[in-house]
């Protein structure tokens, strides 16, 4: 694979000095590099942790920076005193948890700076997805899924595979979600697991070996690890290929971003080619925070990479339970029921 692009695409992400909001709030400094991690039995930066991105969904910072905000990549006081203000009527709904100790949004915005950002989109500069390649975007239009309005659902195929609980694709289960945004991480020499709260694991080798043949392919793709100082630095390439168009579910792709992220493009159909690769960046940057960064490039289908930073916080006391998605499972059978039966009602309003 070439890397060389999406090197380069990250290379404003290097972490080299402190992270403050800066004065000129177009500018996005340099992931902080003073803390020094704690180190595992066998001397590796030590990531085992337990993190949560709801802060960040619970917050509204978009995936894409909103026009409103105009290439800025933070807020200014005034527009963070307004998120305060909702994180604070978000808060008074949750009374009861509050009362028990816990703390709530506000406290996380005050003291984390990732929720002055504008996006977590930080490559373009303005924020948004660079287009798609026609092709890619008439895929994308095409696209069928339970989040395309007015879709009428006949098999599988109208569905796509987080509709199907398979996965929610790669890189979009490493990004905040609408709910179950547990991320726990475990290490071993030679190795690091991320394990999801919804929906997949990923094992990642530590140079151990080169990537898989082209021909092999996984929704998470094939990753390999390796440590640069502080910085756990990971390239995947062989991520399963396909589209949301395509009547051959076995030809059906996972959008590499996905529609319950805030901010995303529609239709949770994105296609992705044999070209995707993904280098992401994972440094601890205090006891609590994790800052994560992710570029992704796929030349047949975005005119340009592109990259997301955002921050993990720490939870040690967050919660796993069951993701019993397939038990119950009922919106597959029940859309395809509806779509007949509507199909019948109007059938029946046509003979009279």
């Amino acid at each position: 694979m070439n890397w060389g692009a999406l090197a380069l695409a990250a290379a404003v992400l290097a972490p080299t000095a402190a992270q403050d909001v800066p004065a000129d709030l177009t500018v996005l400094p340099p992931v902080p590099s003073a803390y020094a991690a704690p180190k595992t039995e066998w001397g590796d930066p030590d990531l085992r942790a337990t993190y949560t991105l709801d802060m960040i969904n619970n917050g509204r910072i978009a995936f894409q920076r909103p026009d409103g905000y105009a290439g800025r990549v933070w807020l200014t006081d005034a527009e963070f005193a307004k998120r305060l203000e909702a994180a604070k009527a978000s808060d008074a709904a949750y009374s009861e948890e509050n009362a028990r100790g816990t703390k709530g949004l506000e406290a996380w915005m005050r003291a984390e700076p990732f929720a002055r950002r504008t996006s977590m989109l930080v490559s373009p500069a303005n924020g948004k997805l660079p287009p798609l390649r026609p092709e890619a975007e008439a895929l994308r239009a095409a696209g069928r899924s339970s989040w395309v309005p007015g879709q009428a659902y006949d098999w599988l195929d109208d569905f796509d595979t987080w509709d199907r609980c398979i996965t929610r694709g790669f890189p979009a289960s490493m990004l905040p979600f609408r709910y179950n945004n547990g991320i726990r991480v475990f290490q071993a020499p030679g190795y690091v697991v991320i394990h999801f709260e919804m929906l997949g694991d990923r094992i990642i080798p530590l140079r151990s070996r080169e990537h898989w043949p082209q021909a092999v392919r996984s929704w998470m793709g094939d990753s390999l690890g390796h440590w640069e100082g502080q910085t756990l630095v990971v390239e995947t390439s062989n991520i399963r290929v396909g589209d949301g168009a395509t009547h051959d579910v076995s030809r059906r792709a996972a959008s590499p971003l996905n529609v319950a992220t805030q901010g995303t493009p529609a239709n949770n159909a994105i296609p992705v080619s044999p070209q995707a690769q993904v280098l992401e960046r994972f440094t601890r940057t205090g006891p609590g925070a994790l800052v994560y960064e992710l570029s992704y490039a796929d030349p047949e289908v975005f005119t340009a990479p592109w990259t997301a930073r955002i921050t993990w916080t720490r939870d040690d006391g967050y919660e796993f339970y069951e993701y019993a998605c397939q038990e119950g499972n009922m919106a597959i059978r029940n859309n395809i029921l509806a779509t007949r039966a509507g199909r019948r009602q109007a059938a029946g309003k046509a003979g009279n």
